[in-house]
């Protein structure tokens, strides 16, 4: 063991033997087989029935029975595909892990195309006639997901079509992201004479010696640029796979279709957008500029942006440090949240070493209510490790506080989704400044801070506004890797500023992003998190005696309820283009208490 991994501590692996024993296990075989004979009974009792089951005088009941047994079925899927997506995320490089996976995609794909005609038939049914049986118990308890399901009636194409669609999914779209998800995996980078995956070569980026970081961002632009053809293909492949189930379904915009997945009006994301955009001077800008004269120079480069200020002494945090801080935090802000997260450490719910081969960055997989989440992290005792650690433990506590509505309402669309992850990190690190009196120690967590603010919410909307760029041209013929590095480099320039310099290789950096791969437009969700997350604490720090228990009811609701209903109780709307200004005059704050420091 090497003197930075002692120093760590005993990391944490994840037990999946809660979901199953063994990828060859007679459970896991058995639950396949169950998951088969399941999905043909429901289609056999249900598959162009739903018109005559809804007319009867017990429709309500009867259709509350059909959609908790359509439930039951889904949460078995889930707990299948959960698991083989665990245990490939562990070694994306291992034969035995992709076939596993690769196969168990199949099975749900084939087997759940049995239960696609039952949301299809679902929307057919006449509007009044739904909305009076929904009114009615026991059926009031899926209202939420009935009403949520509706909303996706314009865009439903004929039975066979999303059949196809759906039954293709496992050698289209999915077939693509193992493509790019093994072969970032499988990549090696060149360092010091050092061969580093992916993720602990950016991780020197982090590093307090600007040759190590300056090494890591060319062996980085190397092999990327080595490999940027095969991520271009995959990048035009899956833009021109969006491009046509959009016009197939009739969607206006290029990000209409992640808006309605993420129940969020265009209005609103654009609203943000602009916000942020109008930002830039005041925060990325301003900022970079000011640390470009905390560490001599005129500009910082790319390699510089997410450096340690020059002279603060730097540590490696174990593991039990990191743990306890976050939980601390947690439990300033209410012992139940502490609590919930205190099982992800005692039960085996976490897997946190850095290994070849295990997916990049970290994640919290929410599985299924009948089971539990699982979080995964690469930790190597940075700062900002610590921070990623507290974010993914505020998915945990969310997913485990919607549990109880269900497999299909526990889901939590994706702007709302990163408001517990984002608070999360926000009390660890007010925890951490409130404990920090050295005024040197004070200004690095603060501009770490920043920094961090700064990545979540200007540059997931410059994510979010190169995605945009990449699928609008897309729709006009393939894009080459020249013009992508260049629409990568008109808008990292537009929203980092001049105080930053892109050099050559840092062109090719927009290819190892995995969400424009995974989850196409998803990257706003983060800033939508971050501004909304600066209001809540807003409101928080004003002593609302409801505040925690308004909280909680927000992530108890799982999917239940659109933003606007959830967030009335606080005061806020997302609605109202101020609201934005809100969130980002938070890190104006932070970025002006920063220049006080200097004068």
């Amino acid at each position: 063991m090497t003197d930075a991994a002692a120093a760590l501590g005993t990391l944490p692996e994840w037990n999946l033997t809660h979901l199953y024993p063994g990828m060859e296990s007679a459970e896991f075989a058995r639950d396949c087989d169950a998951m088969v004979e399941e999905c043909k009974a429901f289609a056999a009792r249900y598959k162009g029935k739903l018109g005559d089951l809804t007319a009867g005088r017990q429709a309500a009941t009867a259709l509350y029975e059909a959609i908790r047994t359509y439930e039951a079925i889904e949460d078995r899927m889930g707990r299948i595909i959960s698991y083989a997506g665990l245990i490939y995320s562990t070694d994306t490089t291992n034969p035995a892990h992709g076939k596993f996976y690769g196969d168990t995609q199949e099975k749900v794909t084939n087997a759940s195309s049995d239960l696609l005609f039952f949301t299809l038939e679902l929307n057919l049914v006449d509007d009044a006639v739904l909305d009076a049986l929904m009114e009615q118990a026991p059926l009031d308890h899926y209202k939420p997901w009935l009403v949520d399901l509706r909303r996706d009636k314009p865009h439903q194409l004929e039975d066979r079509v999303e059949q196809l669609f759906h039954e293709k999914s496992s050698t289209g779209r999915a077939a693509w992201n193992r493509l790019f998800d093994e072969t970032l995996a499988s990549l090696r980078f060149e360092i010091d004479g050092e061969s580093l995956p992916m993720e602990q070569a950016l991780t020197r980026f982090q590093d307090a010696d600007e040759n190590k970081r300056k090494a890591a961002a060319m062996a980085i632009a190397k092999t990327l640029g080595e490999n940027v053809r095969l991520f271009t293909l995959i990048t035009n492949t899956l833009a021109k796979d969006k491009e046509i189930s959009d016009r197939w379904r009739h969607f206006e915009d290029v990000a209409d279709s992640r808006h309605l997945a993420n129940r969020v009006e265009r209005e609103v994301v654009d609203a943000m957008v602009a916000a942020v955009e109008a930002a830039h001077p005041r925060l990325s800008h301003r900022y970079y500029a000011l640390k470009a004269k905390w560490f001599g120079k005129e500009k910082l480069e790319f390699w510089d942006r997410n450096a340690p200020l020059p002279k603060v002494p730097q540590r490696a945090i174990s593991w039990d440090e990191a743990r306890d801080t976050v939980l601390d935090a947690y439990a300033g802000f209410a012992p139940e949240m502490a609590n919930i997260a205190r099982r992800f450490f005692d039960e085996g719910w976490i897997d946190a070493p850095a290994r070849p081969g295990k997916a990049p960055g970290a994640f919290a997989h929410p599985t299924v209510p009948s089971a539990h989440p699982y979080v995964l992290v690469n930790y190597l005792g940075k700062p900002r490790d610590v921070m990623t650690l507290a974010h993914e433990l505020g998915h945990g506590v969310h997913q485990v506080l919607a549990g109880p509505n269900g497999a299909l309402m526990a889901p939590t669309p994706l702007t709302l989704a990163e408001t517990a992850s984002v608070f999360g990190e926000m009390l660890t690190f007010r925890k951490l400044l409130a404990a920090t009196t050295d005024p040197v120690q004070r200004k690095a967590l603060l501009a770490s801070k920043v920094e961090d603010m700064i990545n979540t919410v200007v540059r997931q909307i410059a994510f979010y506004t190169f995605e945009r760029k990449v699928h609008t041209e897309r729709r006009a013929g393939e894009l080459t890797s020249d013009r992508l590095n260049e629409i990568w480099m008109e808008v990292q320039a537009k929203s980092l500023g001049p105080a930053i310099n892109l050099s050559a290789g840092y062109e090719t950096f927009w290819s190892y992003i995995p969400h424009f791969i995974h989850s196409p437009f998803y990257v706003y969700a983060y800033s939508f998190g971050d501004c909304l997350v600066n209001s809540l604490y807003g409101v928080y720090q004003k002593a609302d005696p409801k505040f925690v228990e308004n909280y909680f009811a927000l992530l108890a609701a799982g999917g239940t309820k659109h933003h606007s209903e959830l967030l009335a109780p606080f005061g806020l709307d997302a609605r109202d283009p101020a609201f934005w200004q809100i969130g980002i005059s938070v890190i104006e704050g932070m970025i002006a208490e920063l220049e006080a420091m200097e004068a």
